[in-house]
């Protein structure tokens, strides 16, 4: 399993930050047909875009064109399991993408909509936040 991952870093943790308003950038459709749009916000893991776009490649059989519109290129930290309080903030245990409401997370193309309709329906149960089918042109 091949996890998305930052190939390299400028600062090894980040803060929480606030997830307010909506996607002004990565909202459109650029390069597929058909598209899985977010309807919420949320913090989504490299393991969740993962599985999501295994299972629309499952379904597709490997056919037509999947694009992944989000990356996971912020840090998320953690302290160790019965760690006392303080000492610092935690290691880093993994990335997220962080998503807002009508931002593109996957695109596909060079299949037929019905096909592209379940798999997106599939990937889309992978997935922590409610979304929704779009299509270039009518969104």
């Amino acid at each position: 399993m091949a996890l998305l991952v930052p190939s390299r870093v400028k600062f090894r943790k980040a803060f929480r930050g606030k997830r307010g308003g909506v996607a002004t950038r990565g909202n459109e459709i650029s390069f597929g047909a058909f598209a899985l749009k977010s309807e919420d916000s949320a913090w989504i893991s490299a393991r969740q875009i993962e599985a999501a776009r295994r299972a629309m490649t499952r379904f597709t059989q490997r056919g037509g064109r999947i694009w992944i519109r989000i990356f996971p290129d912020k840090p998320i930290t953690k302290h160790p399991a019965e760690a006392r309080m303080g000492s610092g903030k935690g290691d880093v245990v993994g990335y997220v993408a962080v998503v807002k409401p009508g931002t593109i997370l996957f695109e596909m193309g060079a299949v037929t909509e019905e096909i592209a309709r379940e798999a997106m329906r599939l990937a889309a149960h992978k997935l922590p936040i409610k979304t929704r089918f779009a299509v270039k042109g009518i969104s």
